[in-house]
């Protein structure tokens, strides 16, 4: 069930009025919405009939997420059916589902019958009017449902809040009176945080801790306190406790309060047990006698010892703790999963399906054959080694066995393992220098014999030649060329240092041969300097000529044209007249041209200079729009 339905991933369910507001604004968004005078009606009728499509598939896409996403009460497991028949009321869960797939149903059978009148539309009015008419009854369907739609929301988000219980993996469920020790117990074996209070029905709903016994993932559920009266007297938090003891396969620890101080006294918890003892059938039951630290099962009276016996002789066992000090907690856990593990299996070994394992499965059992005894064989050279192995001496005691027998007193001393030819000197103090000399050049007795050796290990190698420098292998060239590129790298420094200089001051940048400082004769006797030599660079190029483009044929005819008349303006191209001389005989009719589109705009330059291409609006606020009382009504026709 659990990997069937997760009640946390259902959608959020709107208001109507959200509802409504999300369609139609996705609808203007997602749709086309100018039409131009030049359309077609065909293409009129297409563009209204395409809006109310939209619309009626948002709708229908969005009620059928809700109900997808809701259970229904009879897919899913029948403690779930029955939790929410608690909760919500299934005939007003039903109720509300219906409604909502009554309203899709209704908004597909609008839409389809309006598109089906604008397919007839014969003007823009009618197919704009249809398509409002489409819309406003969608919108009146869906705001009839707003107690439905705000019922959903509140089961949902109730459901998300409920723990995920699994009706099939391994339970442990507690039961009783209210404030018995159920809370306080599933806190001590579980990570649970349940609140526990000294007043009753502090736990008002389900709540689910998890534990380990025996590499298995445990579920352990802790229930509202019960009451003794009728099922029909029972209230929502105590039939939550019902439910879940009718319909999971658990082990049930019925926890009883043997002091009294829930309030309940011991005769009236058995009856509590009687009364809902056929809730127990066909599951694993435990009684926990909790609050022993209060008083013993030994200290009650004769008549509460009478009615605990009276349960033992059914067969029932009875387990005392504490959850308070902690005492026969960890057993009853232990003992309760015990049985929950016999119970299944036993189950298991009923089942039609064991016969097939069982025919692949054979266990063997050897037999004794005679009566002699065979001690197991150990070889005797072990025999001996371990007997060499055990001696009389005590055992060494180490530094964490004094630090544990000693505790706070123990402190650890690094001297008194020193081995020296008088003991009494362990714990004196060593000089770091001694008649002016380090005391530490003297520790090694060996220390001349060592140098020594290391003096003649250093004459072998010198000897040898392996200190010799490789420098003086190198010839007069080779130091030559080693002097200039040593000159050449600090010319380079210079020159680029002297680079920086000028960028810093602000001057405009001109091109590389109108500069004033590149001087051939200075060049070559920088490089003289270097040793290269110079003689025969008379007719070198030193100073490189920019190549030139050659210019382009269309580029010549326009400054041929330009050079004709220089009347012309260059943005002109050659061939062509300019609009203010185009269709003029001479100057004169030019000139008179000129007056007479000078008086023209006189008119506009005397409304604020308005051009023939500004914004005109005659009236900005018409008097058939603005004049008398508004009504009530739509303002839609502003």
């Amino acid at each position: 069930m659990a990997a069937s339905y997760n009640f946390k991933k259902i959608t959020v369910v709107p208001s109507a009025t959200d509802f409504v507001d999300i369609v139609l604004s996705k609808t203007q968004r997602k749709t086309p919405t100018v039409i131009h005078k030049q359309y077609a009606i065909p293409r009129i009728r297409q563009f209204y009939m395409r809006k109310v499509r939209y619309t009626q598939q948002n709708y229908h896409d969005k009620l059928s997420q809700i109900l997808d996403d809701f259970p229904r009460l009879e897919d899913i497991h029948p403690f779930y059916a029955d939790l929410m028949n608690v909760l919500y009321d299934k005939d007003h869960y039903k109720l509300a589902l219906g409604q909502i797939n009554m309203a899709r149903h209704l908004i597909d059978n609008v839409a389809k019958d309006y598109v089906r009148l604008l397919k007839y539309g014969d003007s823009l009015y009618r197919c704009k009017t249809l398509k409002r008419a489409a819309l406003g009854r969608m919108c009146t369907v869906m705001k009839r449902q707003k107690q439905s739609l705000e019922y959903l929301e509140q089961v949902r988000q109730h459901l998300s809040r409920l723990p995920t219980i699994d009706p099939n993996t391994r339970t442990l469920l507690i039961c009783g009176f209210p404030n018995v020790g159920k809370s306080s117990f599933i806190n001590t074996i579980t990570r649970a945080d349940v609140e526990v209070q000294p007043y009753a029905f502090t736990t008002k709903s389900l709540y689910v801790g998890h534990t380990d016994y025996r590499y298995l993932r445990w579920q352990v559920i802790d229930t509202p306190g019960i009451l003794d009266h009728s099922l029909e007297e029972r209230n929502t938090i105590e039939m939550q406790a019902i439910t879940a003891l009718a319909h999971l396969r658990a082990a049930v620890l019925y926890v009883m309060d043997i002091s009294e101080q829930c309030g309940h006294n011991l005769d009236q918890q058995v009856e509590l047990f009687n009364n809902i003892k056929p809730l127990f059938a066909n599951k694993p039951l435990m009684i926990v006698t909790n609050k022993i630290d209060v008083i013993r099962r030994e200290e009650l009276s004769e008549e509460n010892e009478a009615l605990l016996a009276e349960l033992e002789k059914e067969g029932i066992p009875i387990v005392p703790m504490s959850t308070l000090s902690g005492e026969g907690v960890m057993e009853v856990k232990n003992k309760a999963c015990d049985q929950l593990l016999a119970y299944r299996v036993e189950n298991k070994m009923r089942s039609k399906k064991v016969n097939s394992v069982l025919n692949r499965l054979h266990l063997s059992v050897p037999q004794q054959r005679d009566e002699k005894v065979r001690p197991p064989c150990i070889p005797e050279a072990v025999l001996q080694r371990k007997a060499a192995m055990d001696t009389d001496k005590p055992k060494k005691k180490t530094e964490r066995d004094l630090e544990l027998e000693l505790e706070e007193d123990y402190v650890f001393d690094m001297k008194k393992r020193y081995d020296l030819k008088n003991p009494e000197d362990k714990y004196d103090p060593i000089p770091e220098l001694w008649q002016g000399k380090n005391v530490a050049d003297y520790i090694d007795p060996d220390i001349m014999k060592k140098l020594e050796d290391l003096e003649k290990e250093e004459e072998m190698k010198e000897a040898a030649g392996e200190y010799d420098s490789d420098m003086s292998d190198e010839d007069e060239e080779t130091r030559e060329i080693r002097s200039m590129a040593a000159q050449i790298r600090k010319k380079k420094k210079l020159i680029k240092m002297e680079s920086d200089v000028r960028r810093k001051v602000q001057k405009p940048t001109l091109p590389r041969v109108a500069r004033k400082d590149y001087n051939v004769g200075e060049f070559k006797s920088q490089m003289e300097e270097l040793g290269v030599d110079m003689a025969d660079k008379d007719n070198a190029h030193f100073k490189r000529a920019r190549s030139k483009t050659p210019t382009g044929l269309k580029r010549k005819r326009e400054a041929s044209a330009e050079a004709g008349s220089r009347a012309r303006s260059r943005s002109v191209p050659a061939g062509k007249v300019s609009r203010d001389q185009s269709g003029i005989r001479d100057p004169q009719t030019q000139q008179k041209v000129k007056v007479i589109a000078k008086n023209a705009q006189k008119k506009m330059n005397q409304f604020g200079k308005a051009g023939e291409s500004d914004r005109f609006i005659g009236t900005k606020m018409p008097k058939h729009l603005f004049a008398g009382k508004r009504k009530q009504g739509k303002t839609q026709r502003r």
